[in-house]
């Protein structure tokens, strides 16, 4: 696992999400294929972040960038807000907890394809 790939990762699941967020609000099947490649892009970025790493890693930094990225784009493209200030100070806490995680920014071994059978 790298912080590159866990960026991929991330802008996947962003398009994902609101192409999905889009079929929620509005319908349409655009919007509907949008979220669906979006999870498919998920599941190889997942398979490659995954091979010579630990899930606990992957999670974590997954789950911060995520957090980070995806409300950072909900606050710009969408238009949303938190209600209450101090959830902006728990997005900080969270930045703060991946740069703890120490997540390195190269993959120590290539992918390899894995073996379906």
């Amino acid at each position: 696992m790298s912080l590159v790939q866990i960026l991929g990762l991330t802008l996947v699941e962003i398009i994902g999400d609101f192409g999905y967020k889009q079929f929620a609000t509005h319908g349409g099947i655009w919007a509907f294929m949008v979220g669906t490649v979006g999870y498919i892009g998920v599941i190889v970025m997942l398979i490659i972040s995954l091979q010579h790493s630990t899930v606990l890693m992957v999670n974590g930094a997954w789950d911060g960038i995520s957090g980070l990225m995806e409300s950072a784009a909900a606050y710009i493209f969408l238009g949303e807000r938190f209600h209450n200030p101090y959830q902006y100070v728990g997005l900080v806490m969270i930045a703060f907890g991946l740069y703890l995680l120490k997540i390195p920014t190269t993959k120590s071994k290539p992918f390899v394809l894995p073996n379906f059978f």
